[in-house]
């Protein structure tokens, strides 16, 4: 047996990620109380994840990786079995988000490349009731943090967020974690790459009031328009549909806030929330 990635091609990918942390734990002749006992995870935990039935954080693998001396082999299996826990009509655009060089987003809420993990698993746990839906919320929380890597690349994609202020003012009932949340978008708009803007109230009505809207460029200048709303989520490629879209978007950027102003107004609604 041989723990490549190509693997991931013949099966899932959280069942060949599974099946690797398998291989290497018994290849190094460890039990798994043995590992649990030299690292900082519980047994449990190590058996679910060899087990497919948990998809951990990118830190353990990457910790994983260490201790097996085994490069990043479980990071780039964790990649692909993230995938998996995306429905299946965003997989295109998962499989094109992490390498475009140019990312144009504008969202009604926070988007999820600057969500807090609180904010995240907040609003993906509205529908939870039972262990069952608790463990796909943390499984989605971890999907989602994972697409924040791409933000910090090398080298970073150019991204622009437009963010409506109806995001800003839609706190998580938890004051402290919006609050870090708001700082978080703070901190992530000094980034070289990334240009923050804020679409006030006060420009009224628009003409992406019902959903979200992002474009992807590529490398080789090819394009991708995805949108999301009312339940429905849909990656557009015709090149003229997606000019369509980009001359949409550009129409909403001109009325939104320059950078400046707009991270002056999350200043303002942050003190707001300290007060």
């Amino acid at each position: 047996m041989t723990a490549e990635p190509a693997h991931a091609d013949e099966e899932s990918g959280r069942a060949a990620l599974g099946r690797a942390l398998r291989y290497l734990r018994e290849r190094s002749g460890k039990s798994l109380g043995q590992l649990a006992g030299e690292t900082r995870y519980d047994k449990s935990y190590l058996y679910r994840l060899e087990a497919g039935q948990r998809l951990s954080k990118l830190a353990v693998m990457e910790d994983l990786d260490r201790y097996y001396e085994s490069g990043d082999l479980l990071v780039r299996l964790w990649k692909v079995a993230r995938r998996e826990v995306f429905k299946d009509r965003y997989k295109e655009f998962m499989r094109l988000e992490p390498t475009a060089r140019i990312m144009h987003v504008f969202t009604l809420g926070i988007p999820g490349l600057l969500q807090t993990e609180d904010v995240a698993r907040e609003l993906l746990s509205g529908a939870q009731e039972t262990a069952v839906d608790a463990e796909l919320v943390e499984e989605q929380v971890v999907a989602r943090l994972g697409r924040q890597q791409l933000l910090r690349r090398t080298p970073a994609p150019s991204v622009r967020v437009i963010i409506d202020e109806y995001a800003l003012r839609r706190p998580v009932p938890e004051a402290k974690a919006w609050r870090e949340q708001l700082t978080h978008l703070l901190d992530t708009a000094e980034l070289p790459s990334i240009v923050l803007q804020v679409l006030p109230f006060a420009e009224g009505a628009h003409h992406l009031m019902d959903g979200s809207l992002t474009l992807l460029w590529q490398e080789d200048g090819t394009s991708i328009a995805y949108t999301e709303g009312n339940g429905c989520a849909e990656p557009i490629e015709d090149p003229a549909a997606v000019t369509r879209y980009r001359l949409s978007y550009d129409r909403l950027r001109d009325r939104a806030l320059p950078p400046p102003e707009s991270i002056g107004f999350i200043r303002g609604v942050l003190e707001e929330h300290r007060s």
